[in-house]
């Protein structure tokens, strides 16, 4: 559910009233029952079935299937107005998840939108639902993706100061990142010969040394291992050119130093219906592409397109994995 008192329950609330949604999963929230039976201008409140573990789902339209994870007091679930009894739940909804999913009491996982500050607060230091996946998984490599039908990007670095970037690359971070990507792809998204590009981190890919070294001493000695194993992958190219010849199709995805270099083109393309995919786990886990919106949280207004977006993609990946499993005996 994310925090329940963003967006969260309204898109949970849109996206199941799409009987569509049922044709390619069997959909259970987990989060509150008081959030979701919160009077939400412009919905009608569907019926709940709660349920101990998602083997109960019903699985059909017309009613919600909710795994309560929390019963919070009115106070803590008022749309726009966050609280840290909230903070904490939100994060509980993730761990139980997580739980189920590595159980196999779940097929997929898909995150709606939390606050970084808000689960500070609630006592947990990560810098969002990735990290804290990657934490509950013991997954030590992983990479951060935001897709949607025309780009995919993939980050080196995710959340941090501009400032910090250069001192965070380093040549086994890009190469990991170029591999995880690139067998992602293959794995999850059924490509059998990924290409992928590498963006340059300075204007010009650095001039030839001009505006910077890190092309030539960091990023292109982890590209250059990278297609010395087998990897179709190309770089480092200048970012000012590339994403327009990724979104016409030359490259299946683009490795990106830093978050606004990817995420700008990205959301240029893919604002309302981006998916946030973290690769390299051992569950399939996607989330919407947004933060939690408290200015119109509980006003009707919120698009539920990238969730939907979300669910599909998640519904793929695990449909692949389970195929690949299938054909390796």
């Amino acid at each position: 559910m994310g925090d329940p008192s963003g967006i969260g329950p309204e898109i949970i609330l849109k996206t199941l009233s799409d009987s569509e949604i049922y044709q390619f999963c069997r959909p259970v929230v987990f989060g509150d029952p008081g959030a979701l039976s919160a009077d939400v201008k412009g919905l009608k409140n569907k019926a709940l079935n709660e349920i101990s573990r998602p083997s109960k789902a019903k699985g059909s339209p017309g009613h919600i299937d909710l795994v309560p994870v929390s019963r919070l007091n009115r106070e803590s679930i008022i749309p726009g107005n966050p609280t840290v009894e909230g903070g904490k739940a939100m994060v509980d909804y993730i761990i139980r998840a997580v739980e189920m999913a590595q159980n196999g009491g779940l097929e997929a996982m898909v995150t709606c939108p939390i606050h970084k500050a808000l689960m500070h607060k609630a006592g947990h230091s990560f810098e969002g639902h990735t990290p804290l996946i990657a934490h509950l998984t013991n997954t030590e490599d992983y990479v951060m993706m935001l897709a949607g039908e025309r780009l995919r990007v993939a980050l080196v670095t995710i959340h941090c100061a501009l400032k910090e970037v250069p001192t965070k690359l380093d040549k086994i971070k890009i190469y990991k990142t170029i591999t995880i990507t690139s067998n992602a792809l293959r794995t999850d998204f059924g490509l059998k010969n990924p290409q992928l590009a590498v963006a340059a981190l300075n204007p010009h890919a650095g001039e030839s040394g001009l505006f910077g070294s890190e092309e030539e001493d960091i990023i292109k000695p982890a590209v250059d291992r990278a297609r010395d194993e087998g990897f179709h992958v190309e770089g480092p190219l200048p970012a000012d050119t590339l994403f327009y010849k990724a979104a016409s199709g030359q490259f299946d995805a683009v490795v990106t130093m830093y978050h606004d270099q990817g995420l700008i083109p990205l959301k240029l393309l893919h604002f309302s219906d981006a998916v946030n995919v973290t690769l390299g786990l051992p569950i399939v886990r996607t989330s919407v592409d947004h933060g939690t919106a408290y200015d119109i949280a509980g006003k009707g207004s919120a698009s539920a397109s990238s969730l939907k977006a979300a669910i599909r993609m998640a519904s793929t990946v695990a449909r692949n994995r389970k195929k690949l499993k299938e054909l390796s005996g």
